[in-house]
């Protein structure tokens, strides 16, 4: 609460030109993501369509990195376990790679999302996901698994654009209600 409260009052202090960057800064951090830096820029006093695209932009651009580094860490890996099978002197291929231990948080998470990959496909984990992990975490896990860049950005961006608008025209109108 205290990153959200900060991000806030940063907000009402930086010049009007400003607040847009500081609000697709908080898009860009997990958890809080486009949808939470829209409420921060609303409640901020910036205009919610302008609060709306800040945030997504934020969001969609830190997503789009990790999406295009997790492709490139999985297509280095892939490529470099086809380099160290060799073959034995009988003709027998030996795979000398080597298995990682993952700790229980990072196996849970992946159990999870393996679950909800299997049971909705790219859509829904991508529309769905913000419900149990930020997108980042899902857009790193769909690129890490081998599904194209395109298709996953693709499906990333229709939910981080459909959930920041819920909440960008669910926290303005509590605003303008109240006032």
């Amino acid at each position: 609460m205290n990153l959200i409260e900060t991000f806030q009052n940063l907000v009402a202090q930086v010049p009007e030109l400003v607040q847009p960057l500081i609000v697709a800064l908080a898009g860009a951090i997990p958890f809080i993501e486009g949808e939470g830096a829209a409420g921060i820029g609303i409640i901020g006093g910036i205009n919610p369509v302008v609060a709306a695209i800040a945030a997504i932009v934020g969001n969609f651009v830190c997503v789009a990195v990790l999406v295009l580094a997790s492709s490139g860490a999985r297509q280095a890996i892939v490529n470099r376990s086809r380099v160290r099978q060799s073959v034995a002197s009988d003709g027998t291929i030996i795979d000398e790679s080597v298995v990682s231990a993952d700790s229980a948080r990072k196996a849970a998470r992946r159990e999870k999302f393996q679950r909800a990959f299997t049971r909705y496909g790219v859509p829904g984990v991508s529309l769905l996901g913000p419900l149990l992990l930020p997108t980042h975490f899902t857009a790193t896990m769909l690129a890490a698994a081998g599904i194209s860049k395109a298709r996953v950005l693709f499906w990333q961006a229709l939910a981080i654009i459909g959930w920041t608008t819920v909440v960008t025209v669910i926290v303005s109108s509590a605003i303008y209600a109240i006032r």
